[in-house]
């Protein structure tokens, strides 16, 4: 056998020295996609200046795969304070308390240190809002997955900032999502059930601008008792050019109920599925008094003094939205008033219209301000027939929501959910983290998730500018 020499290009050779060293890039870049597995401990928090207090409610609970180390990166002041001895009661209760351990820095240069150091894998954002879109898309330009407290943009410019957040995302391979706790409520999750009953609800109606497909209505209170104590409001929640008004902030929440549940799992493109009919917003008024009740300062700070009409502040947190999905009418609407009523909490109201019935959650004083789903025939529809629907809808929940009965009413039904299924407020804000955690194992959110976040602000940023404009 004559062996013939190999003649071997010199590009060829450097080729194959460098195959190992591609090979070993593609290994820790397959590491990197793959860093979360669901490991205990794996997921490393840094909360960036927390001065909400939904950034505690984040670590209400222990999760297994949360590392009990967090990091905190705060400027300092009555904000971090606050939020430090909100998470020591967490630390401190007597029912299964946790255990976390706060690393802190605090320094003007926080957010600079924390995208130097990096200690942790995911950011968790609740605060100050006048930066946090910012921050957003900051953090992910430097392969930092971010939860983020809602709203995430609170004007137009914000909006455009937060569309090149999520492709930035996309681009570096992490996961932006914000904090959407009413899908958690069990009401909520019941109707969007039941309105995908054909037999039951039928299909949803178009409605018109007097009579929505989907109302949702939200009332809510700026003096209140959150974990057993009064709830302190920083100062700059009072500045709507940090906080936001109220139609870009809770009404958050109803504009995401509404795509969440008119058309489950499909996303929504504001393009070509959305109309924005009207918006207005209108202002709560604060006197000294009740604003020295809620913030503890005894006077309004400088920034605010050019808002005052006769000593008092118009607060802008009422707004309201008329828009359309699809074609389907909704109405959004929220309203804030200084402190509930005795007896009283916030409250909740969404309305669904079908073609055979109506879902109606109500949670007024007639319901002892819980929050009730309602099952309700529209004229001309044979009550008996639609009783029979609503027996074998009620025996499908059963797997998901064990123990759920109903009773008639005069309109219709009235369905009773177990009170061990009311997780409560609080207690959401838990679950949306575990869901964010098992998508950072997955790799990827839910195809509709971004389209939806991305139409949702454009909806509530929109709606501000219409309703500036109107006046």
């Amino acid at each position: 056998m004559t062996l013939t020499a190999i003649q071997i290009h010199p590009l060829s050779l450097i080729t194959l020295l460098l195959i190992p060293f591609i090979l070993l890039s593609c290994s820790n870049t397959d590491q990197q996609t793959s860093e979360f597995t669901g490991a205990e401990g794996e997921i490393r928090l840094m909360t960036l200046n927390p001065g909400h207090f939904h950034a505690a409610l984040v670590q209400k609970e222990m999760i297994q795969q949360v590392h009990p180390t967090v990091h905190i990166f705060s400027p300092g002041g009555t904000d971090l304070e606050l939020h430090n001895q909100r998470i020591d009661a967490f630390n401190t209760r007597s029912d299964s308390p946790t255990d976390w351990d706060l690393n802190i820095y605090t320094g003007e240069d926080y957010f600079e240190k924390m995208l130097t150091e990096r200690p942790g894998n995911v950011m968790v954002v609740a605060g100050n809002n006048r930066s946090k879109t910012d921050y957003i898309l900051e953090a992910v330009k430097n392969g930092i997955n971010v939860l983020s407290d809602k709203p995430m943009a609170i004007n137009s410019e914000g909006w455009s900032k937060l569309n090149e957040a999520f492709r930035q995302a996309e681009e570096h391979d992490v996961l932006l999502y914000d904090i959407m706790t009413e899908r958690y409520e069990v009401n909520s999750r019941v109707q969007r059930i039941l309105s995908q009953n054909r037999n039951l609800f039928g299909t949803l109606i178009e409605g018109d601008a007097d009579n929505p497909a989907v109302i949702k209505q939200s009332i809510h209170h700026l003096y209140k008792i959150v974990s057993g104590s009064p709830l302190r409001r920083p100062v700059w929640y009072f500045d709507v050019e940090q906080q936001g008004e109220g139609i870009v902030d809770v009404t958050t929440h109803l504009v995401d109920l509404s795509l969440w549940g008119t058309f489950p799992n499909q996303p929504i493109y504001h393009e070509e599925d959305i109309e924005l009919l009207n918006a207005r917003r209108w202002p709560t008024i604060l006197s000294a008094q009740q604003f020295e009740n809620i913030t503890g300062a005894s006077e309004f700070p400088d920034y605010l003094q050019n808002q005052l009409e006769n000593g008092s502040l118009p607060y802008y947190s009422n707004g309201e939205i008329d828009f359309t999905i699809r074609g389907h009418h909704v109405n959004v609407s929220v309203e804030w008033a200084y402190q509930a009523p005795p007896g009283g909490n916030d409250s909740h109201y969404s309305l669904m219209r079908g073609t055979l019935a109506d879902l109606v959650i109500r949670q007024g004083r007639d319901q002892n301000f819980q929050s009730t789903l309602f099952i309700e025939p529209v004229e001309n529809i044979d009550r008996e027939q639609l009783e029979n629907e609503l027996n074998s809808a009620v025996e499908q929940l059963q797997e998901e929501f064990p123990g759920t009965t109903y009773q008639a009413t005069e309109n219709g039904w009235q369905l009773d959910i177990p009170g061990e299924l009311y997780l409560g407020h609080e207690a959401h804000f838990g679950k949306v983290a575990e869901a964010y955690f098992e998508y950072l194992v997955e790799g990827e959110l839910p195809d509709w998730e971004v389209p939806n976040m991305i139409t949702k602000y454009y909806i509530t940023t929109q709606a501000r500018e219409m309703a500036m404009d109107n006046e």
